[in-house]
């Protein structure tokens, strides 16, 4: 046990939830630090109030106006500094919830009494998310990430400044190799989607800046500081390349270009992802959307590398297919057939002119003029991290991707059931599930908000505004993290978890820090997580650890498990 660093304040009210310490002199307390008060209850024994300090105020007791501070100084009026630091009660054991008793000494609880402060001790399973205002670690409860009490986890903050993704890949890494997942971590995957460059096509580099120091962060946390050992990258082909080469600059090797056939296009009713934009319910031309997808189910027969034929009209690119249906929604013959019986004019047209516009973004990923590889579908099999690269798509394309493969592999856990678990990390969240409107990509992120952890789906999503993704999404989300906020942003519902002092400190956030609240621990925790050990640009890049291709897992030597051979064997005769 730690010497008192002061005593419960008489002067104000103490309350078994909130109360005040008087600090001793020499002695100091900081925002976020962890202390423990005890009392005797008769029929209880003594019963231990833990809390952490969320607020410190100094003042000169003696003094009556503002300019008596320098009567003061000069030894002139008699005075004395006086800090007084306000705690919230963080765990009553045994539970009696009676106030700590004015005068009771307090003490930094260290060791046993703050992993019982902040219920370390009740986690079977926890999983590093940074160190304390006081350097030791601070932890996640694993049930409340792998859907057993709850799931999804929900990062605020201002671009550029709260470090969501950098965050959300510590939570991912720490995931993976902390432990805490136990034998599942062999089929625990994580898929995500990268908007800002080409800085997560490096996760499985080293980092330059990797030094003894940066080990030594990442010791104290359990965790050895390296590279994320199995990852496979997908990028969208180069436009008009005729091979379809990966799109990227940066890495050369490791990376797999992606795109559907026309084929899969129809048959998989993809049509409505081309809309995957908010709009308003009420507007007609959303029937026809659905009529034309189920036409093209029907009418379209795969022919070549991916092509289709319909009506005995071969298409071979996006935009012969864009041609083909309005085509067929213009003639006045066909129009009933792929429209609907009662549909007008005006809603066709509306719904061509959205279509037309959709030929520029989406011919490079919607084809049937390349041969069809089969590394060439997106999918998180072979690898513990996929990383799907979107930021050299138009906005369009990019929400065309995330919905399709969202929905596919949200298909594929419900059919293979939640043995394994999926990790989807997804950055600007506020862009693909905004609070109004409806649109097939926002349907699946709220599918799998509210079932997704019984299907062993688990949503890590960020967002610089909180109070514009769906409220469902974020309601859902049992680990809240935030990073630097915007000073209007902070004064939100959204962010009501924060206690006053918190959000105040928001606004002038350090990166690297954030304020993580979880279910068992009633007060949100500052936590500074290292800095990565995987390259997140190029220049950081310690180069390839073993040869990759084609964006599969890394290569391993078939021969390092026999037995090794001695020289002397080596050297015998046959």
């Amino acid at each position: 046990m730690s010497e008192p660093v002061g005593r419960v304040v008489g002067t104000e009210d103490s309350t078994p939830l909130e109360w005040s310490v008087a600090l001793a002199p020499e002695q100091y307390l900081q925002l976020d630090d962890v202390v423990v008060a005890e009392r005797d209850v008769p029929g209880f024994g003594r019963v231990r109030t833990s809390g952490v300090v969320t607020q410190v105020t100094a003042r000169h007791e003696g003094a009556t106006f503002g300019s008596d501070v320098f009567l003061i100084a000069d030894g002139v009026l008699p005075a004395q500094v006086q800090e007084i630091a306000e705690i919230t009660t963080t765990r009553v054991e045994p539970e009696c919830y009676v106030p700590p008793t004015p005068g009771a000494p307090v003490r930094r609880a260290t060791g046993e009494e703050r992993a019982e402060a902040l219920y370390f001790d009740a986690m079977s399973r926890k999983v590093p998310v940074g160190m304390g205002r006081d350097g030791e670690p601070v932890y996640v409860d694993l049930e409340f990430l792998d859907g057993t009490r709850g799931g999804h986890v929900s990062i605020s903050g201002v671009s550029g400044v709260a470090t969501k993704t950098s965050f959300a890949l510590f939570l991912l890494y720490g995931l993976f190799r902390s432990g805490a997942l136990g034998p599942r971590a062999v089929n625990a995957k994580a898929l995500v989607f990268s908007v800002k460059g080409e800085d997560l096509l490096f996760l499985d580099h080293a980092n330059t800046h990797l030094d003894d120091k940066l080990r030594g962060d990442y010791a104290r946390l359990g965790l050895p500081a390296e590279p994320f050992a199995s990852a496979g990258f997908f990028a969208p082909p180069t436009p008009d390349d005729p091979v379809g080469r990966p799109h990227v600059t940066g890495r050369t090797s490791g990376v797999a270009a992606f795109w559907w056939t026309l084929a899969e296009f129809c048959a998989g009713e993809l049509l409505p992802y081309v809309f995957a934009d908010a709009e308003d319910e009420r507007n007609q031309y959303t029937m026809v959307i659905h009529q034309v997808a189920a036409r093209l189910k029907r009418e379209a027969a795969g022919v070549g590398d991916g092509a289709v034929q319909i009506d005995g009209r071969i298409l071979r690119t996006y935009d012969d297919l864009v041609e083909f249906v309005s085509d067929q929604l213009l003639d006045e013959d066909t129009r009933r057939d792929w429209a609907g019986p009662v549909t007008g004019t005006g809603t066709v047209n509306a719904f061509l002119r959205r279509l037309r516009s959709s030929a520029k973004p989406l011919r490079t990923l919607v084809r049937g003029d390349l041969p069809d590889l089969p590394a060439r579908r997106v999918t998180t099999e072979g690898r513990q991290v996929t990383v799907v690269d979107l930021h050299n798509l138009p906005e369009r394309a990019q929400r065309f991707v995330v919905g399709v493969v969202l929905a596919t592999e949200t298909a594929r856990k419900e059919a293979s059931g939640a043995a394994g678990l999926l990790f989807t990390m997804i950055d600007e969240l506020n862009k693909y599930a905004p609070r109004e409107g409806s649109s097939p990509i926002k349907e699946v992120l709220l599918d799998i908000a509210e079932r997704g952890r019984s299907l062993g789906i688990i949503l890590i999503g960020a967002q610089q505004t909180a109070s514009e993704v769906e409220r469902r999404i974020v309601s859902n989300s049992s680990v809240k993290v935030v990073g630097r906020l915007d000073p209007a942003e902070a004064g939100r519902p959204e962010y009501g978890f924060l206690p006053p002092a918190q959000r105040a400190r928001a606004v002038l956030a350090k990166p690297g820090t954030m304020f993580v609240s979880q279910p068992q621990i009633p007060v949100p925790l500052a936590v500074e997580f290292p800095f990565p050990a995987w390259a997140t640009r190029l220049s950081e890049s310690a180069g390839e650890p073993r040869a990759a291709t084609n964006g599969s897992a890394p290569r391993r030597d078939p021969f390092a498990r026999l037995p090794a051979v001695s020289a002397d064997e080596d050297d015998a005769p046959f």
